[in-house]
C-alpha cells in the first residue's frame, strides 16, 4: 500500500473515531439528572456520613434542618466552575462551610448539596481541599 493510501486510511479512521466520541457525548448529555449523577460516580468517590469529621456531620445536620448557619455565605449558590460535580443548571448546588478547627477563616472544607429544596437535597458532596475533589455523602 502506498503512503498516500495509508494516510487516507488514517484520516478516515480518525474521523470515524471522532464521530464515535461525539455520539457518545451526545448520548451522555441525554441522560436524566439522577442517571448522570450515578454515571459520574464510582464507589471510591463516596463517603459515609459517619466517616466525615464531626464538624461535617454537624454542618450536614444544619443543612437538613435549614440552619441557622454560622457563616453568611452558607447556603449561597455554588457555581461548579471547577466542573468537579455533575453538570446542572445554575442554582442547583448550594455550598456550606465545614468548620476547620484552628482556622482563622472559613478554611477549605465544604459540603455542597444539590436539589430543588435545600433542606431535602438530592445529593450532597464533601470537599476537604476547597473544591479540588469531592466525595458523595451517603448515609
Amino acid at each position: 500500500m502506498s503512503s498516500s493510501g495509508r494516510s487516507l486510511r488514517w484520516q478516515v479512521l480518525r474521523k470515524v473515531g471522532l464521530a464515535a466520541v461525539v455520539a457518545g457525548a451526545s448520548l451522555a448529555g441525554a441522560m436524566l439528572p439522577n442517571e448522570a449523577l450515578q454515571a459520574r460516580e464510582s464507589v471510591s468517590s463516596r463517603v459515609s456520613l459517619a466517616e466525615l469529621p464531626p464538624e461535617a456531620v454537624k454542618t450536614h445536620r444544619l443543612i437538613l434542618s435549614g440552619g441557622p448557619f454560622p457563616y453568611s455565605k452558607d447556603g449561597s449558590v455554588f457555581g461548579n466552575r471547577e466542573r468537579q460535580l455533575p453538570a446542572q443548571t445554575r442554582g442547583f448546588y448550594r455550598e456550606y462551610t465545614v468548620k476547620t478547627p484552628g482556622a482563622s477563616n472559613r478554611g477549605a472544607r465544604r459540603i455542597v448539596c444539590g436539589g430543588k429544596t435545600p433542606t431535602a437535597p438530592e445529593a450532597c458532596y464533601y470537599t476537604a481541599d476547597h473544591y479540588a475533589s469531592f466525595r458523595r455523602i451517603v448515609e
